[in-house]
């Protein structure tokens, strides 16, 4: 089986510079080699899906350091719910009332909640992908971009929905940290 934790897209960084992007595999072996050169500069990895940081303990060989990435270690055993189709019990409170009306549905509460879920999930399929686009850069640009010269004024023209705008914010800036919020917005301005 695939462990998805290591196919993850992600993007490593040499102080301004990009070292590697691509699955997560195959971006810690190129950043460990620019971590046992010995650099000044900070390395950090991020998620592009979230744009969190990686934290990735680069100490020992490239085998140690591979053995000790995320989904390598045992998952905690799971509570209730159907673990095989990815279900899990969670409590949702809400009135009698609502209950009444949902244990009134073809297929009983779980069922009539899924497809209210699904309806609304797709209502706003559009608004949500440009919001969760803004976040993700957002995220990115207050972390590498947080002191450069137009931050302020990008974020305004990114949460603004203004792409002309945002170019003209960073084309200054160096072209790692540039073209990876480049990457980061291209569902942001696609409306």
């Amino acid at each position: 089986m695939i462990n998805t934790e290591h196919t993850k897209p992600c993007t490593a960084f040499e102080g301004s510079s990009i070292i590697a992007s691509g699955d997560l595999t195959w971006v810690v072996a190129a950043t460990k080699a620019v971590v046992d050169r010995g650099t000044s500069e900070p390395v950090l990895i991020f998620d592009d899906a979230t744009s969190d940081l990686i934290e990735i303990d680069f100490r020992g060989t490239l085998d140690e350091v591979m053995q000790r990435l995320p989904g390598n270690q045992p998952e905690p055993p799971r509570g209730r719910g159907r673990p095989r189709l990815g279900v899990i019990a969670r409590e949702v409170t809400l009135l009698p009332r609502h209950w009444d009306w949902l244990n009134a549905q073809p297929g009983g509460a779980s069922v009539a909640l899924r497809k209210l879920v699904q309806k609304a999930s797709t209502a706003h399929e559009d608004k949500d992908r440009v919001r969760k686009a803004q976040e993700v850069c957002y995220k990115f640009m207050s972390a590498m971009a947080g002191d450069l010269p137009g931050f302020e004024e990008a974020a305004r023209a990114l949460f603004g929905g203004n792409s002309e705008r945002f170019e003209k914010c960073i084309e200054a800036w160096p072209a790692g940290i540039r073209d990876h919020t480049r990457k980061l917005t291209l569902p942001a301005f696609l409306i």
